[in-house]
């Protein structure tokens, strides 16, 4: 009975719960005031417009590496997963067609639709098609602007356009350079105009320069980056107020604490109105420093929207309040819609020449250390760059694999260490080791490509024997470090080393090859079987130590034999091919000479150096270069040459990083001791030894055939006993009157005018005389006066300056010990460990010296530009006897025997795409008026450049190869400059490819970008 009572009282209570639910229910379905926001909103005339364009800025690496962000893995870092972000985007956008959102990495976006179903893939594109989704930018990566080299940009930017093509059918209109630190002029004209962009947008500019922009409204400008090209590659561009997050209390993340719009007035805290005053508030302040009625809100920031209904549902209420209020009109945008919206005004722009380098955030904080950070992984950036150009030439001849090895993997590494934290060398330690894991990954890849390309030609002639075995190619990247085992090989019983030495260039070129041997008694055949002159010099301590340590660091073993020699030939390759060189036993008729200089009191001190028509003078007493003659040009200068090194201020207000510059004091570095100078003199070249200190040594090279001086510098490990951090310049120094004026490289392509202490746009006002000087150089720069010309050209990006008169500067080394508070939170103390024990990382790289009289130096930096980017490809493998002319094809050249390219055109880009068609880039490498013979129109042979093939048809493109060239310029904007009337003067540019004769033409600093398919 008991248990029946209980039962029913149970049910009892059971049905009192429901009806009491059910009643609640009635009573909020009664009383429900589900809003429905009305987010419609358009462009209004005649009233501010406040375009609120929702994005998420997400670094291919930073805090963690580029698949740890994706993932969302190592939270301890860092609270960010893109995963998240574009999973989240998605049924955001479906709940509201009036929303908007904008998405810039390619390296994040493919990853993730490669994750997606066939259905959400067909919803995004969808989303894509109608404008709810729009892909800006468009790169793998948002790349830097100050380290990387054009091509590597052009290359970035193609991948992922090419993709947007062919998946969408969409090509990006909008440059969206957000965060890299100061933008380039390269990045204007070539980066946006040429690749279709209607406007560019970014926010880091000078803090000086922002604050009289803002004051003039000149935030906001048509900027035309070549003086070559002028006016037909201009962009609209536009510097943010502030940042790139929203105004200031309007973020919206989960945990963010601006206050939210509170519209429910049942409940407490309703603040509706005070929420739109202080909307119409800032976007009033906003329009007191823009240009017409219409301002662009980037709502986001980094890894924002991983929970985007949290950020929608405070846009869709404050579009609904603000625009019934009425005093400014808010709208879901984009930046191509508010680009057609400043269009459409018809308003003339100030006009921006030059770049936007130095960039400084605030008093003391020039953001100019990056352009030297890490130089160990900018030099190996630098390296695959070259590599991978090669390698897809290669590639090519061969016939492109679709199912053995390719250039892809190392075509993504290179991409992704083109974003701004990463050849920046601005990112923590671990995810520079990522950067630098897949690059070799990359290169082991393109390694076997390259090899299997060179077996193939060399195997591909009527006489080779069909049935004998391929021939192993091995090639040699740590020779950089005096490590090349295919070379170091015993020779004795009749073997051969077997060089193969491919010219990635359009023109023959020569050059000497040094490689070390474990024998002295070797000499040196062309594929003819005729000894060429060859030269044996000493592999000295400092370069085994070296090659002992980071052998083992980078391969985990030490080396198995020891070289003690170099041997140096002079070697020359025909455009696009290769010519071999065999190495074998054999008497040497020339033994270099030795001599060796002490810093000593003496009479006759001075000794000169150089085997051909350049001689450098040193005087021995006071351990320096003193002199620069060539006897060909009449040149004669006189010049020195030392090192220095800037201690990294550590300040609580502002220290020396990865980021930023601030030097605490220029000390001389001490020799050691009386450290001799090493001499080495032959028919090849000289080379001088110099022992600067225990953590620096120099070699310096002037060759026989050659009118530069090769600078190879050994830094490191930089020491730090005494608590402070160093940053190591070099300074070439002369006598020259250059009033304060020198010239740098513009992401390796143009050349700007720079003035000591001086801005163009706005007066400067100096707080750093050193670190607010320091612009960042790509291929090289100069000085000059009334009579000659000094260059420098350099082997990876560094930073450089003129910080005294007749005086060029390179920053070649940097190792701090204090984080610079710009959210890496690490100290940039590189080190590398061996059986756990680690040094400060050693540094080797080199410079290029050259003085010729003004006005004849710009072939010079051109030409041998080239050659240092696209070096001689090595490749080796060992014979018995002399079996190999009548086995394989000594001699190879894919263009017409007796032709090559123009000495003022480059091939950039050589490549077979998936579809069997072929990638043709060519750039025209002078600047208008910069060389009386080259800066010419030139013209190029398609025919004779594609000898061996027979060409179909030829579709100019647009510079990253997604839209008909004609296409692209059918749609570009013609934008309205200040002061101008009429149209801008005409630009010379290369006309249309006659079907019939495919000769292309190029106008100065011209790049053509061309699609071809072969019968």
């Amino acid at each position: 009975m008991m248990m029946m009572m209980r039962v029913h009282r149970g049910a009892a209570s059971m049905a009192i719960a429901a009806w009491i639910l059910i009643a609640l229910m009635c009573i909020w379905c009664v009383e429900s005031k589900y809003m429905v926001y009305n987010t419609t909103s358009k462009i209004v005339p005649g009233k501010l417009n406040v375009h609120l364009v929702p994005h998420t800025h997400d670094d291919v690496g930073w805090l963690k590496t580029v698949d740890q962000y994706y993932v969302g893995s190592n939270n301890s870092i860092q609270g960010a997963c893109v995963q998240n972000v574009l999973d989240s985007i998605v049924p955001a956008l479906l709940a509201d067609k009036n929303r908007k959102f904008i998405y810039v990495e390619q390296a994040f976006f493919q990853r993730w639709w490669r994750d997606q179903s066939e259905i959400v893939q067909e919803t995004v594109k969808k989303l894509i098609s109608s404008g709810q989704l729009e892909l800006i930018n468009g790169g793998m990566v948002m790349h830097d602007e100050a380290a990387p080299h054009y091509v590597d940009m052009i290359d970035q930017t193609t991948l992922g356009h090419r993709f947007i093509k062919q998946e969408f059918n969409v090509t990006p209109r909008i440059g969206w350079q957000i965060d890299p630190f100061g933008h380039s002029a390269v990045q204007a004209y070539l980066l946006s105009a040429e690749v279709g962009f209607d406007s560019l947008f970014f926010a880091r500019i000078d803090y000086q320069d922002r604050a009289k922009r803002k004051g003039e409204k000149s935030l906001e400008v048509v900027w035309r980056g070549s003086k070559s090209l002028g006016s037909s590659t201009q962009i609209f561009a536009g510097a943010f107020p502030e940042h790139y997050d929203p105004p200031n209390n309007f973020n919206y993340e989960v945990n963010d604490d601006s206050p939210i719009v509170q519209d429910n007035m049942e409940l407490f805290d309703y603040n509706v109105p005070e929420r739109v005053n202080e909307f119409v508030a800032a976007a009033l302040s906003q329009a007191n420093v823009t240009r017409t009625n219409h301002v662009m809100w980037t709502m986001g920031t980094d890894f924002k929207y991983q929970y985007a209904h949290t950020w929608f549902r405070q846009m869709d209420k404050f579009i609904h309040y603000v625009n019934q209020d009425g005093r400014v009109n808010a709208l879901y945008s984009t930046p191509s819609i508010y680009t057609d919206a400043k269009y459409a005004t018809n308003e003339a722009w100030p006009l921006k020449t030059d770049d936007y380098f130095p960039y400084a955030d605030r008093i003391d904080a020039y953001w100019t250390g990056y352009f030297t950070s890490r130089p160990g992984l900018k030099g190996y950036v630098r390296t695959m760059s070259g590599y991978y150009l090669a390698a897809r030439q290669l590639e090519f001849f061969k016939g492109r694999s679709k199912v053995g090895p390719n250039t892809d993997y190392l075509a993504d590494a290179l991409a992704i260490a083109q974003h701004h934290d990463a050849v920046s060398g601005t990112s923590k330690q671990h995810v520079a080791n990522d950067y630098a894991k897949r690059l070799s990954i990359g290169y082991e890849e393109a390694a076997k490509v390259v090899e299997a390309s060179l077996a193939s030609i060399t195997r591909s002639s009527s006489k080779t024997n069909r049935g004998s075995p391929v021939t192993k190619f091995q090639q040699c990247l740590l020779l950089n470090i005096s490590y090349c085992p295919p070379s170091e090989v015993d020779l004795s019983n009749g073997k051969k080393l077997v060089v193969v030495v491919y010219n990635p260039l359009g023109w023959k070129r020569e050059d000497v090859i040094r490689i070390p041997v474990i024998d002295e008694n070797v000499i040196v055949k062309d594929s003819g079987g005729k000894e060429i002159e060859s030269q044996i010099l000493p592999l000295k301590n400092a370069s085994l130590s070296i090659r002992n340590y980071y052998s083992m660091a980078y391969l985990g073993k030490f080396p198995s034999v020891t070289p003690k020699y170099w041997l140096a030939f002079s070697a020359s390759a025909p455009p696009l091919g290769f010519n071999t060189y065999f190495i074998s036993k054999g008497k040497r008729p020339v033994v270099a000479a030795f001599s060796e200089y002490r810093s000593e009191e003496k009479q006759n001190d001075v000794f000169e150096v150089g085997p051909g028509n350049l001689k450098l003078v040193y005087s021995a007493n006071k351990g320096k270069l003193i002199r620069y003659t060539n006897s060909r040009t009449k040149v004669k200068e006189n010049v020195g040459q030392s090192y220095s090194f800037y201690v990294g201020a550590f300040n609580k207000n502002q220290s020396s990083g990865a980021y930023i510059f601030r030097p605490n004091g220029t000390f001389s570095t001490k020799s050691d001791g009386q450290a001799p100078f090493a001499v080495y003199r032959g028919p090849v070249l000289d080379e001088i030894h110099q022992r600067i200190n225990s953590w620096i040594y120099q070699i310096t090279r002037v060759y026989k055939g050659k009118e530069h001086a090769e600078v190879e510098f050994i830094v490191g490990p930089i020491p730090t006993k005494d608590g402070n951090g160093k940053e190591v310049v070099t300074q070439i120094t002369s006598h020259m009157k250059t009033n304060k004026t020198f010239y740098t490289d513009s992401s390796g392509r143009d050349f700007i005018e720079r003035i000591r202490d001086y801005r163009k746009d706005w007066n400067l006002q100096v707080n750093q005389p050193v670190a607010g000087n320091y612009y960042p150089i790509n291929l090289g720069m100069y000085i000059k006066d009334d009579s000659n010309e000094l260059s420098i050209l350099v082997d990876r990006s560094v930073g450089g300056s003129s910080i005294k008169e007749g005086q060029l500067e390179l920053m070649l080394h940097r190792r701090l010990l204090h984080d610079d508070a710009r959210g890496v939170g690490e100290a940039l103390n590189e080190t590398v460990c061996v059986q756990k024990k680690c040094s400060g990382l050693t540094v080797v790289g080199k410079y290029y010296l050259r003085i010729d009289p003004l006005g004849k130096a710009a072939k010079w930096r051109r030409s041998f530009g080239q050659e240092i980017y696209s070096p001689f490809l090595l490749a080796f493998t060992e014979q018995e006897g002399d079996g190999w002319t009548n086995s394989h094809v000594s001699t190879f050249s894919a263009m017409e025997p007796s032709y090559a390219l123009p000495d003022n055109v480059a091939m950039i880009t050589l490549q077979e795409l998936d579809n069997g068609k072929v990638l043709l880039r060519l750039a025209h490498l002078y600047e208008i008026g910069e060389d009386k013979d080259l800066s010419v129109m030139a013209r190029v042979h398609l025919k004779k450049v594609f000898a061996n093939k027979k060409i179909k048809k030829v579709t100019e493109m647009s510079l990253s190869a997604n839209q008909g060239r004609s296409e692209m310029e059918k749609k570009r904007l013609v934008w309205k400059v200040e002061g101008e009337s009429g149209k801008a003067p005409k630009v010379v540019r290369g006309g249309p490819v006659d079907p019939t004769t495919l000769v292309v033409e190029l106008a100065p600093m011209e790049i053509r970008t061309f699609v071809i398919d072969f019968y």
